[in-house]
């Protein structure tokens, strides 16, 4: 454990933010739900999108700019593709309806799409494309942001990152899971680099003026830079479409952001896709051909002996065992950031 890191059982993290959601207005189900998804994508080590977010969420919720208690409803459709109203709810609690949604509609009609309008950020896209995975299909989930990536070469924003995660099951230890956003890195990470007082490396992000900075505040207040330049820039032109564009919801510079206009609505969008395997392959065949496609890459000879081939979902795997024995750290200022949000909202429940 580093000295400015305090360890904390997932279990006791996971009551104490149920405590918090519940407080600034969730339902105990939804609460509980929100504080899961936090939790568990520190657990996968993917810090920037964990706990550290819950800040930000809870004074949201607690001023009614995110509707705690949303009513979630399909305005568009029919069919295997949906619209729905996000009423402003927690990106968790409306990406989790949307995905569901389509696993629904998915095991009728063997695929589906179900976008969303009127949501806020709702984290690891990983989570919502695990949902689908976790049923025994493909699950795909993708979601806008307010534009924080500049072209390469360009002095302003015009995309967001725009993450994408696939979720294919293995009905082994853990299934194939890709999330990615198209930037160099998500901007959680420049917040973790803050929290952490870190510099980042060049390739990150921009100034304002679109110079190369190893600030993470100056490259959070600046400019992302896509990943692999216009490879990265066209698929968050892509994302944003289906997200936001096709579904009749906010896209591009209509989209707010949490952080820079943290008094209103996000008018984010997401787009989930669930594809019912089971209509092409038994349970048993797709379990065989994905383990010999995990010995493949498994097997694959390295630069380095002492090297390691990862399938995608391999290390978030690895890391949850680990944490959940050992606990997840935290930074001793985001320790007090919690306790002391704890504190203002009468949280009867202790962090540790």
């Amino acid at each position: 454990m580093a000295e400015n890191e305090v360890i904390v059982r997932p279990e006791q993290l996971e009551k104490f933010l149920t405590d918090l959601f519940e407080r600034a207005g969730m339902t105990h189900a939804d609460a509980e739900y929100a504080a899961h998804s936090l939790v568990l994508t520190n657990l996968w080590g993917i810090d920037s999108h964990g706990v550290l977010r819950a800040a930000i969420y809870l004074e949201r919720l607690s001023k009614r700019i995110v509707n705690p208690r949303p009513n979630i409803q399909t305005i568009r459709g029919g069919f295997a593709l949906e619209v729905l109203d996000g009423d402003d709810g927690l990106g968790y609690i409306v990406g989790r309806t949307a995905m569901n949604r389509a696993i629904e509609l998915a095991e009728k009609f063997n695929i589906a799409a179900v976008g969303v309008i009127k949501s806020n950020h709702f984290g690891a896209a990983a989570l919502y494309a695990r949902l689908a995975a976790e049923r025994g299909m493909v699950g795909i989930a993708m979601t806008n942001v307010v534009p924080n990536v500049v072209a390469p070469g360009g002095k302003k924003l015009i995309t967001g990152n725009n993450p994408l995660a696939i979720a294919i099951p293995t009905f082994g230890e853990f299934p194939f899971v890709l999330d990615m956003s198209m930037s160099a890195v998500a901007g959680g990470k420049l917040l973790l680099a803050i929290k952490k007082g870190q510099k980042i490396p060049l390739d990150w992000a921009t100034d304002k003026e679109g110079r190369p900075t190893d600030d993470p505040t100056i490259g959070f207040n600046g400019f992302l830079l896509p990943m692999g330049g216009h490879k990265g820039l066209g698929l968050s032109y892509v994302v944003d479409i289906l997200s936001g564009l096709i579904t009749g919801g906010a896209f591009g510079d209509q989209l707010k952001g949490m952080y820079t206009q943290p008094n209103d609505p996000s008018l984010t969008g997401h787009f989930m896709i669930a594809i019912n395997i089971a209509a092409i392959m038994g349970k048993d065949e797709m379990q065989a051909r994905m383990n010999s496609f995990y010995q493949r890459v498994k097997s694959s000879p390295m630069l380095d002996d002492k090297g390691e081939m990862f399938l995608p979902g391999e290390i978030e795997y690895r890391s949850a065992r680990k944490r959940q024995q050992e606990g997840i750290p935290l930074s001793s200022k985001l320790y007090e950031e919690l306790v002391a949000i704890g504190d203002k909202l009468g949280a009867t429940t202790k962090l540790v």
